[in-house]
């Protein structure tokens, strides 16, 4: 779930991209679960497993397993996975590369939040308001996650992420009508055997001007 963020509502923001209908570009935010969970999480297991480098708690007390002392569960697995066949560079490898992680994920999840601000705020004093009280609770969060342990760090955001999900949720609910019907207008190009372009004008969908737009000028690009 941290990795691939499935069903938290992320993806939307990271998927703009030049396509003829929007399901084309569904299709792959879709497919990027696959590959992210069955391919890099799944290594990263598969590395902590064959290497021994990890601890399983027993939930009534102490350990089933424990292959490295005093150590907790999370990014220290992977580090010890990875020294165990790189012991010079594996520990600073790893460190580094989870610092760069966590700074693109904080400005990633920034972007994302005065984004969602922006198109939701609708006058220009409120939301520039709302936008220096998001930029404060990020420096807050942040300063909070470097200083707490990591297994407090962890539970904050396994709350944080719990109520991302049931909030798109609900949008999915709210939604999926619209996509199940733009997902049945593009198979029906497809088996017409045509490259599938999105025409706002045959549905009663608002604020879909911008793709009959886009796709005319299309259309006059290739005439």
């Amino acid at each position: 779930m941290y990795s691939n963020e499935a069903g938290q509502g992320t993806a939307p923001h990271a998927a703009a991209a030049e396509v003829s209908h929007p399901i084309k570009q569904g299709l792959v935010q879709g497919f990027s679960v696959y590959v992210d969970t069955m391919f890099v999480c799944t290594a990263t297991a598969l590395m902590i497993l064959f290497t021994g480098q990890y601890n399983v708690e027993n939930p009534a007390d102490g350990f089933i397993v424990q292959h490295l002392p005093a150590t907790e569960m999370g990014p220290a697995f992977t580090q010890q996975a990875v020294s165990h066949h790189f012991p010079t560079i594996g520990n600073a490898f790893v460190a580094l590369a989870l610092a760069f992680f966590a700074f693109t994920t904080i400005m990633a999840y920034y972007y994302i939040a005065e984004t969602n601000i922006s198109f939701v705020g609708q006058k220009k004093q409120h939301k520039t308001l709302l936008i220096w009280i998001l930029r404060l609770l990020i420096l807050v969060s942040t300063y909070v996650g470097c200083t707490s342990t990591a297994k407090s760090a962890w539970a904050l955001g396994d709350i944080g992420v719990g109520l991302m999900a049931w909030l798109n949720l609900i949008a999915i609910l709210l939604l999926h009508k619209k996509v199940l019907t733009l997902y049945a207008d593009y198979c029906e190009q497809q088996k017409c055997k045509i490259d599938p372009v999105f025409d706002s004008s045959k549905f009663q969908f608002p604020n879909l001007d911008l793709w009959s737009k886009k796709n005319r000028q299309h259309d006059e690009s290739i005439d």
